[in-house]
């Protein structure tokens, strides 16, 4: 006889159906079913709505844990600031690229334009990941024509219209790429 699976709080039942639903998210946007999720989660379709009212309270915390700056931020802060300048930079463009993806083709995917209207803490986030980007740049200030913050600045703003399928017509810069044009420009070293 199998032994039976520790039952599991609504907190811990609440995060594996979240976790459930974000890849179903990504495949069929807000028409993902509840047996769908269900399934993926392993779990009756009733159980669902033990600790979500609705399925479109579960589908907003999918989305809420999607946008979490958590995991972003500790990715930023464990950027090795011993690395070179130039490793340095390209780590940090190969994570907010990484950020920038995932956040793209959900919001494709749920034929969102932008973050949800109750979306908490996004300018706060915003600006707590910049300060940490500000200290993986700062070492190499002196060596800047710019401060640190107008760098991460830039490196934002050119990583996300390089990695929007859009706005890059689908031609994506990779991180060296983007790094090479921010430190070194485009031209050949004998006219620059």
């Amino acid at each position: 006889m199998t032994p039976r699976a520790r039952p599991m709080t609504p907190d811990d039942r609440r995060e594996a159906l979240v976790e459930a639903t974000l890849p179903l998210l990504l495949a069929h946007g807000r028409a993902v079913t509840t047996k769908q999720i269900a399934d993926a989660a392993g779990v009756a379709e009733g159980t669902i709505f033990r600790v979500f009212d609705s399925k479109d309270d579960l589908v907003m915390a999918a989305v809420e844990k999607a946008l979490d700056m958590k995991p972003f931020l500790a990715d930023l802060a464990s950027v090795d600031v011993e690395q070179p300048f130039r490793e340095r930079l390209t780590a940090l463009c190969a994570l907010l690229q990484e950020r920038f993806r995932d956040i793209f083709a959900l919001m494709t995917a749920m034929g969102m334009v932008g973050p949800p209207k109750d979306h908490r803490h996004v300018e706060e986030g915003r600006r707590r990941a910049e300060k940490v980007m500000v200290a993986v740049v700062d070492p190499d200030a002196d060596r800047l024509t710019c401060t640190s913050a107008q760098l991460v600045h830039m490196l934002r703003m050119l990583t996300f219209s390089a990695t929007h399928p859009h706005i890059s017509d689908g031609h994506l810069l990779t991180p060296d790429q983007i790094v090479g044009t921010l430190l070194d420009g485009v031209l050949r070293t004998k006219d620059a």
